[in-house]
């Protein structure tokens, strides 16, 4: 394990923890769908209504929970880029890292937008997350810790399509971002396969799927 890859590790925690996080892309905006009028005259569609406070709250909580999701890949890539020793599949972990700071950063923007706040627990859930990239990466090689990356960007594309259903039908701007999202999601599971991820066996994917629930379930609140 050489300095810089230890300096980088601590970097992005820090980053990733305590600093605010700048998007490379713009955040995702809903379109505007035109409409020609009697006239011949495009205009746009009418804007929705504004979010009652009940939705706010359900919108915020399912934002905290991405944003926890987004906390999560930072710490899981962190960790895999740490433990392996091939220098190009570091550098297509730190691209996906980087990606995902986009995420993490399009959330908390629509977090604050919604007068909320991201999980208490952040601290706790990166050093679960760093724990398992790491631990994957140097017990089981890189075939094994790419496998990690495919069924962890499998259940999480699934997660924010159910987000897209429950989220209230007005609040277009979080949809906005939790679709391009889930492009990415797939598309880091693509690049995982690409790269030659093993098959983890359904023990390990249904205790990462309930690990995945609880740590949605106390997010959803604190």
């Amino acid at each position: 394990m050489n300095a810089d890859a230890l300096i980088f590790a601590a970097d992005s925690a820090l980053r990733t923890l305590f600093a605010t996080p700048r998007s490379a892309r713009p955040t995702p905006k809903p379109s505007r769908t035109l409409e020609k009028q009697s006239d011949g005259v495009l205009t746009a569609t009418e804007l929705p209504p504004e979010l009652t406070p009940a939705e706010k709250a359900l919108s915020a909580a399912l934002m905290r929970v991405n944003h926890v999701g987004e906390v999560c890949a930072q710490a899981l890539y962190t960790g895999q880029a740490l433990a392996t020793q091939n220098p190009a599949l570091r550098a297509k972990l730190d691209a996906a890292c980087r990606e995902e700071t986009d995420h993490l950063a399009w959330t908390l923007e629509r977090l604050d937008q919604l007068n909320s706040r991201p999980s208490l627990l952040n601290p706790l859930w990166y050093a679960g997350a760093f724990a398992i990239g790491y631990g994957a990466g140097k017990l089981g090689g890189d075939k094994l810790s790419l496998g990690f990356v495919v069924e962890t960007e499998n259940q999480v594309e699934a997660h924010l399509a159910s987000h897209m259903t429950h989220l209230p039908a007005n609040d277009l701007a979080s949809k906005a971002i939790v679709a391009q999202m889930k492009a990415d999601e797939a598309s880091h599971a693509r690049m995982a396969q690409k790269a030659g991820a093993a098959e983890l066996p359904e023990p390990v994917k249904r205790l990462m799927g309930s690990a995945a629930k609880l740590m949605t379930s106390v997010a959803h609140h604190i």
